[in-house]
Order: C-alpha cells, then sequence, then structure tokens
C-alpha cells in the first residue's frame, strides 16, 4: 500500500475504530505529496475493460458510476496523471456535476479472474469534447470517437492494492469462450472419430 493513501484515508476516527476494534491503530506521518504508480499499476490499468469512478456531491453524499470501454481505454499519460473518454449516456451528469464542485475521485479497477483490486485517488477534471476535440482523438479509439462526450483527466495522489481474500472470480463471455474454445476443437475431433470408425 503506498503511504500517501494510507495517509489520506487513516483520518482521527479511522485511527479510533483501528484502537476499539484492534487496541491500537496504525499511525501514519507526513508523506511525499503523491505516490506515482509503477509498471504493475500501469500495466494493470491498461488492461482493464472497466472500473469505477466515485465522486462526492456538494451535499456530502458520495456517488460511484461504471465506466467500460476496450482494454486499454484508460490513458496513462505520465506517472501521476490519467485521462479517459466518457461516451454519451443516461444524461444525469452527476459524476460530472459532483467534480465541478469537488475535484476528489476515487477509481476502483477490479480483475476478477486473477482476484485483484486497484484503488486509486485524485484530482480530476472534465473538459467537452466539443470545446476539446484534440482530447477525443488523443484519448479515445476511433471507433467510439463519435459518442465521445467527454474527457476525464486525472491527477493521481496514490493507489492501494487490497488483499484478494474475498474476491470471488468471475469471468467475461470472452474468457470463457477462449478457456473452453480447445475442449470444443478436442469434442469435435473425437466425433469425428468415432463417425470414421467401422
Amino acid at each position: 500500500m503506498a503511504e500517501k493513501f494510507l495517509e489520506i484515508a487513516f483520518t482521527d476516527s479511522v485511527q479510533r475504530a483501528q484502537e476499539h476494534y484492534f487496541g491500537s491503530s496504525q499511525r501514519i506521518h507526513a508523506t511525499e505529496a503523491t505516490d506515482p504508480l509503477t509498471e504493475d499499476e500501469i500495466t494493470f490499468i491498461h488492461s482493464r475493460d472497466s472500473f469505477y469512478v466515485a465522486t462526492v456531491s456538494e451535499s456530502g453524499w458520495p456517488y460511484m458510476q461504471h465506466r467500460g470501454g476496450k482494454p486499454g481505454f484508460m490513458n496513462v499519460t505520465s506517472p501521476t496523471s490519467l485521462a479517459f473518454a466518457d461516451y454519451k449516456g443516461n444524461r444525469q451528469m452527476i459524476s460530472t456535476g459532483n467534480l465541478a464542485a469537488n475535484d476528489r475521485v476515487l477509481l476502483f479497477l477490479m480483475d476478477y479472474p486473477n482476484r485483484q483490486r486497484l484503488k486509486i485517488l485524485g484530482h480530476a477534471r472534465v473538459e467537452d469534447a466539443h470545446v476539446h476535440p484534440e482530447l477525443v482523438t488523443k484519448f479515445s479509439m476511433p471507433d467510439v470517437q463519435r459518442i465521445v462526450e467527454r474527457v476525464f483527466l486525472v491527477e493521481v495522489v496514490s493507489f492501494d492494492w487490497n488483499c484478494p481474500k474475498y474476491i470471488t472470480p468471475r469471468y467475461t463471455a470472452a474468457e470463457v469462450e477462449k478457456a473452453v474454445s480447445p475442449l470444443r476443437r478436442r469434442i469435435a475431433e473425437l466425433e469425428a472419430q468415432l463417425k470414421a470408425t467401422p
């Protein structure tokens, strides 16, 4: 776990909860301003086809929204910067509105088959695709550029890898197909042999 993440997450209330349940708390001293992403995080981010983005409203309520696309649709522009295109959706604009008032964001990325999860804390801003078409070209794949309405730019503050203990492995249709296609081929071969046997 990156030190800055702990410094931010372990507030006084969190430390009191730790003391109540475990008899002591994890004291974190002041750390660097940010924890840059390493090659491990960058590789993981590029392999994801979806993630969740959490924001906070002006009234203090959290809000979480799903974002998806082809693997690599989230761009790592530097060890402390991310960008992703926001596609045409349900027109509620909750994440976008929340970020206009409070730029804090948490990205939650899951890899169910390998039981891994990565949380990223940062500050985000949203740019209008009509005002900045160059960002659409730069940060989205050609086949989806026509449905991009906004581009999210995230300055990474820190990150945290969670323990896999209670992550249930789940698989996409493409992952299941990849796993069973050799079995289908083998079954077809055996069926052909049986038909050819007198």
